[in-house]
């Protein structure tokens, strides 16, 4: 079970994480992050735990289906509570391939989709002196520019 001082309950805190916070889809789920949120309801002398909630809708399956995936998904954060920075706000929204899931299954996902929030290289960063397959400097001109070039 999630201690109760990691639980994400108020409307609102679900709503910044998933509307002000940073995202990464899996097959199964998705993940949303937001890091170093300070509690509005907190009384302000000390950081907040890190805290996570969960989104399981009717398209997973019925209600047992539903609460099969809640229970396994709250385990797989209670177990990974430690690598969230103090402070943030994680909503975990279960697609509705993650009824049929098997219990790997979805803790890869959402390994894979917290690493990639916490430290791993953003989707479409590329590091410095890749090549992209963007424009190239032996590329068309624009037309409206000056044929004689830049100097310097």
């Amino acid at each position: 079970m999630l201690p109760t001082e990691n639980r994400l309950r108020r409307r609102e805190d679900f709503a910044a994480a998933v509307r002000r916070g940073r995202r990464a889809g899996r097959p199964l789920l998705v993940v949303h992050f937001r890091s170093g949120a300070t509690d509005p309801h907190g009384s302000g002398e000390s950081v907040p735990p890190a805290r996570a909630g969960f989104v399981v809708s009717k398209a997973v399956g019925n209600a047992v289906v539903r609460n099969k995936v809640q229970r396994r998904l709250r385990h797989l954060m209670r177990d990974r509570l430690d690598r969230l920075p103090a402070g943030s706000l994680v909503v975990v929204r279960a697609l509705p391939c993650a009824g049929d899931a098997e219990h790997d299954q979805l803790a890869r996902d959402l390994d894979a989709a917290l690493e990639r929030l916490l430290g791993g290289v953003p989707k479409g960063c590329h590091p410095p002196g890749a090549v992209t397959g963007g424009g190239s400097a032996a590329g068309p001109r624009n037309p409206g520019r000056d044929p004689g070039g830049s100097a310097q």
